[in-house]
C-alpha cells in the first residue's frame, strides 16, 4: 500500500427528499468536490444523513465518482462511506468500490481517511494498484 496526504475543497448543497420518503426525515446532500495534492480530482455525488434526538449521535452514507490523477495515472474510482457519530465519538469508514477504477487506476483499492483541522479538509489515501 502507498499513502498520500492532501488537502481538498467540498461543497454540500442540501436536496429536497425523495417524495416517497419524505417522511422518513432523511438529509440528503450532493457532493462537490476538488482534491489537491498527489490526488489531483474532481469528485460528485451524494450523501444521505440520519440525525437522532440524542445530541452527537448520527449517520450517513455517500457514494462520490473521483475523476482526475492520482500520482500522475488519470482515471476515475468511486468511493462509498459509511459514517456514525454515537454521542460525538465518530467512526468513518471510506472504501474505493471494488472494480471501479477505470483507465490507469483499473483495479485500485484502498481507503480515505478524512481529517477537518481549523475548518480545513485533509486526506489521508492509503491505495494499491496492480
Amino acid at each position: 500500500m502507498q499513502q498520500i496526504r492532501g488537502s481538498f475543497d467540498v461543497k454540500l448543497q442540501p436536496q429536497a427528499p425523495a417524495d416517497a420518503i419524505a417522511e422518513a426525515n432523511l438529509g440528503r446532500q450532493t457532493i462537490d468536490k476538488q482534491f489537491h495534492g498527489d490526488l489531483s480530482a474532481h469528485s460528485l455525488g451524494e450523501m444521505l444523513a440520519a440525525m437522532t434526538e440524542v445530541k452527537g449521535s448520527a449517520g450517513y452514507v455517500a457514494i462520490e465518482r473521483v475523476s482526475g490523477t492520482l500520482q500522475g495515472k488519470r482515471g476515475s474510482f468511486v468511493l462509498m462511506h459509511t459514517g456514525v457519530m454515537d454521542k460525538g465519538t465518530p467512526h468513518l469508514t471510506i472504501q474505493v468500490v471494488p472494480d471501479s477504477g477505470t483507465d490507469e487506476l483499473v483495479g485500485l483499492k484502498g481507503q480515505m481517511q478524512i481529517e477537518i483541522k481549523e475548518g480545513k479538509h485533509f486526506y489521508v489515501f492509503d491505495y494499491s494498484l496492480p
